[in-house]
């Protein structure tokens, strides 16, 4: 592969790929320790490899400040939510040693500012709530009192899960150009995949070179399907009914924030550090409840100006399996009744499997439905 190759494929947001991976310092031991949550890790090993680009660390003020205020960071790049890390109180040198809950080193971060932030504020522009039943406002409630910031160097990576899926942005672009696609959609999504989604990536496949499905594999609800057996649903349906060699599963190492529309936008801008150059964006993406409208995550799309994010999003309508079509079909495609349409939502689908009833065809391929239900019988899941 020449670097020309690579050179075809969407360029990083920003212009460059970070890495933040580097040597362990020989001082680590006399370094103060900031203990990060499960959430701060994932975004610290996003940072690391070069997902949030052109992150390089922990959100300044003024940065945080010009995100939740205008969806920029202060070098006019396009960017819709915080990544920032929460600590009781300021560090007493000017650089300490990044751990998890059980102490084990990964990072050494250089303390460039501790400054105090509104929980309130921050939940209502980026979750456009208050309310501490939304699981990111909640989480966002729980948080220590102060945000530290810096640039840090990752010397050690967590062990990623479904480490044969864990491939970092640099890998996925090589993959991308070994393979010659230039243009290819990316696909995020959090659940089981089922007809709706392979109704849309199909679509969306017919119109690009490759297409990467990438589901989230960080924290997510407790409710949610076991990230576990979503992995096994997305092989089995890929394996049996996807081209080879024009689909890549890869995990997405990230955290659920339940932002909706912000989150869709940085969802979009991740993908496009990892070489997609256009995003799928359906149905309340990222969304949770009924915080935010059923198409909110694709309007936010229009408050950015033309080509300012790059990648180019693709919106698909609420899709449904039509008794009379035969097949899944969207309102601007069926021109049958509500009495033909069937519609599941994931709540009806996790009552059906704990109540051991197969999900019928009209919601997924019955090898999937195999999956999901096998697990679900089984303790524990």
């Amino acid at each position: 592969m020449t670097v020309a190759a690579t050179d075809r494929l969407i360029r990083p947001h920003g212009g460059t790929l970070v890495d933040r991976t580097g040597e362990r310092p020989e001082d680590l031991d006399a370094l103060e320790r900031i203990p990060l949550t499960s959430r701060e890790l994932s975004d610290l090993d996003l940072i690391a490899s070069g997902a949030l680009s052109p992150l390089e660390g922990f959100m300044s003020r003024a940065d945080y400040e010009r995100v939740i205020e205008e969806m920029h960071l202060v070098n006019g790049l396009p960017w819709a939510l915080p990544v920032c890390l929460a600590v009781e109180q300021a560090p007493k040198g000017e650089r300490v040693t990044l751990t998890d809950e059980e102490g084990r080193t990964f990072a050494v971060l250089e303390v460039e500012e501790v400054f105090e932030y509104d929980k309130e504020r921050e939940a209502e522009l980026c979750f456009r709530t208050t309310d501490d039943a939304h699981p990111g406002v909640a989480r966002l409630y729980a948080q220590k009192l102060l945000y530290l910031a810096g640039r840090f160097t990752v010397f050690e990576r967590q062990q990623p899960p479904f480490a044969e899926l864990a491939l970092d942005p640099a890998e996925t672009r090589r993959i991308f150009a070994e393979r010659g696609w230039k243009r290819v959609v990316g696909f995020q999504t959090r659940n089981p995949i089922h007809r709706a989604h392979e109704y849309l990536t199909k679509v969306a496949l017919e119109t690009v070179d490759g297409l990467l499905v990438h589901p989230l594999v960080g924290e997510t609800k407790a409710d949610d399907v076991p990230v576990g057996v979503r992995v096994d649903c997305y092989r089995t349906l890929l394996d049996g009914y996807y081209p080879e060699d024009r689909v890549l599963l890869s995990a997405f190492p990230a955290a659920m924030r339940y932002a909706g529309p912000r989150e869709a936008i940085w969802h979009a801008i991740c993908r496009k550090n990892y070489g997609c150059s256009h995003f799928i964006v359906g149905r309340d993406h990222a969304g949770v409840g009924d915080y935010y409208g059923t198409y909110d995550a694709q309007l936010i799309f229009d408050e950015f100006a033309p080509h300012e994010l790059d990648i180019e999003p693709m919106f698909f309508e609420h899709t449904f399996w039509c008794n009379v079509c035969g097949s899944m079909a969207s309102t601007k495609s069926c021109p049958h009744g509500p009495d033909d349409r069937v519609h599941l939502s994931g709540t009806r689908v996790r009552e059906m499997l704990g109540e051991g009833d197969v999900p019928p065809v009209e919601f997924t391929r019955p090898e999937v439905a195999r999956v999901l239900i096998d697990a679900y019988r089984r303790p524990g899941e």
